[in-house]
């Protein structure tokens, strides 16, 4: 059974468990350098870890922001082990029913690595088509507004 909770404290256990997923996902799997992975915003979002008995498996974070129509989703990965194990559309879910329980009338939009596009239009998500494809740490990525 997977497990998701939420933090938004940097002391937490569960900030430490998402800093980990991200060191061995982007930092170590995809060489994005580390003062880019970890950035201005860590103390200004709500951290999701999702847990297999127990086990760190994967992370998402949701950074609301008071200037725009939109919060953002960031820094979704999952640990190898547990890919395949529907760990990220857990994690995914998780943050949408928070959104929508905390953020009714704005709007949930992240930024897909194009190789990702596919899953999160599984989950509801669309392609924001007026947004070109961008280069974030080196990495093509599309943005992609939930569909609510």
């Amino acid at each position: 059974m997977i497990v998701v909770k939420t933090t938004t404290d940097l002391h937490s256990p569960i900030y430490q468990d998402a800093l980990a997923i991200r060191q061995t996902v982007f930092v170590q799997e995809q060489h994005v350098p580390v003062d880019l992975e970890v950035d201005d915003n860590e103390a200004k979002t709500i951290y999701f870890v999702a847990y297999i008995d127990g086990q760190p498996a994967g992370c998402a974070r949701l950074l609301p922001q008071s200037d725009q129509d939109f919060n953002l989703i960031q820094r979704v990965a999952v640990l190898k082990a547990f890919r395949k194990h529907h760990v990220g559309a857990t994690i995914i879910q998780a943050v949408i029913s928070y959104h929508q329980a905390h953020y009714p009338k704005v709007h949930l939009q992240l930024g897909a690595q194009t190789q990702a596009v596919g899953f999160y239009e599984s989950l509801g998500f669309a392609v924001i088509p007026t947004d070109p494809p961008y280069l974030d740490a080196g990495i093509v990525h599309r943005e992609m507004r939930y569909n609510q």
